[in-house]
């Protein structure tokens, strides 16, 4: 597969998309955990940490969001969301491998939290994210070291 991803930080102008990305990708979650799916509150997801947000193009198209924050001694994925007409085709696979290579290199430790209603929990354990904790709604994962047979995958 050619497939080339890059990125673009997140504006403004990107909101009308954003709110639509978000509203198919995490709304029906959001449902099925029985969490708010209204407007305003789908919109505070979106602008919270929003400085953090980059758009994921696909051959210069946008397809996703990714939300991430590096810190000196971890990598948190904050939100990762593939449009639906996009995903079941290794874009999210490639995109955490990708951050988890980077974060090997510098011995980071990598995190990220999942709705326990959210079958992507099964693609983050298939890498390696092992549960650390959870809550009434999510499971926090973490992905430690141990990148020797990382390449493998």
């Amino acid at each position: 597969m050619n497939t080339i991803i890059t990125y673009r930080k997140a504006s403004e102008n990107d909101m009308n998309y954003l709110l639509d990305l978000r509203t198919k990708t995490m709304n029906p979650h959001y449902a099925d955990s029985n969490l708010p799916t209204d407007k305003e509150t789908t919109l505070q997801r979106i602008l919270y940490q929003f400085d953090k947000a980059h758009i994921i193009l696909l051959n210069n198209e946008p397809v996703g969001l990714l939300k991430i924050d590096k810190a000196e001694n971890k990598t948190e994925v904050m939100q990762l969301q593939i449009d639906p007409s996009q995903q079941g085709k290794g874009l999210g696979k490639m995109i955490l491998t990708d951050i988890l290579e980077e974060a090997s290199k510098d011995k980071k430790t990598v995190t990220l939290s999942v709705l326990k209603t959210n079958k992507a929990q099964n693609l983050y354990a298939s890498l390696g994210f092992k549960i650390v904790g959870e809550d009434e709604h999510s499971f926090f994962m973490e992905f430690q070291g141990g990148f020797e047979n990382f390449s493998q995958l």
